[in-house]
């Protein structure tokens, strides 16, 4: 199963939930202070808003797979077909541990192709690091670089 991600910045996290959940129809899967996570199954989406993100709006698209075949799989055709890819095993990000590939479409939007493998307990767990990063930066957007 695959599932289509989208992470959008917000400023105003309440208003955010409010409107997303009336939108959706239902309560957040995952809501923390900073954060809230739906996982839909009509259409199957996982859509995220956290006010962590550097720029207000769509942050990043990406694809969760269920597992690491999956992942290798979507890594190899974008590797086949000369896509610059930047692999990023174990991030702690957006309250989860993931295995994660980053890519950008020619326009410079990130597409994220991950596989979580756990929860954590912070946005961006015990590292002083953060996600949502562009294939193309040295830096991940949200820091700054």
């Amino acid at each position: 199963m695959k599932r289509l991600h989208i992470h959008i910045g917000v400023t105003d996290l309440d208003r955010s939930l409010a409107f997303y959940t009336a939108l959706f129809g239902q309560d957040p899967t995952v809501t923390k202070h900073d954060y809230a996570k739906w996982l839909l199954d009509d259409p199957r989406v996982n859509f995220a808003i956290s006010t962590q993100a550097a720029s207000k709006g769509i942050n990043h698209l990406g694809i969760q797979v269920d597992g690491a075949d999956a992942l290798a799989e979507i890594s190899g055709r974008l590797g086949a077909a000369g896509q610059a890819l930047r692999d990023e095993p174990g991030a702690a990000c957006c309250y989860a541990r993931s295995d994660k590939a980053w890519a950008a479409d020619p326009e410079d939007t990130s597409w994220e192709l991950f596989h979580t493998t756990g929860a954590i307990e912070t946005y961006h767990g015990e590292e002083d690091t953060c996600c949502d990063a562009p294939a193309t930066t040295a830096a991940p957007a949200c820091c700054g670089g």
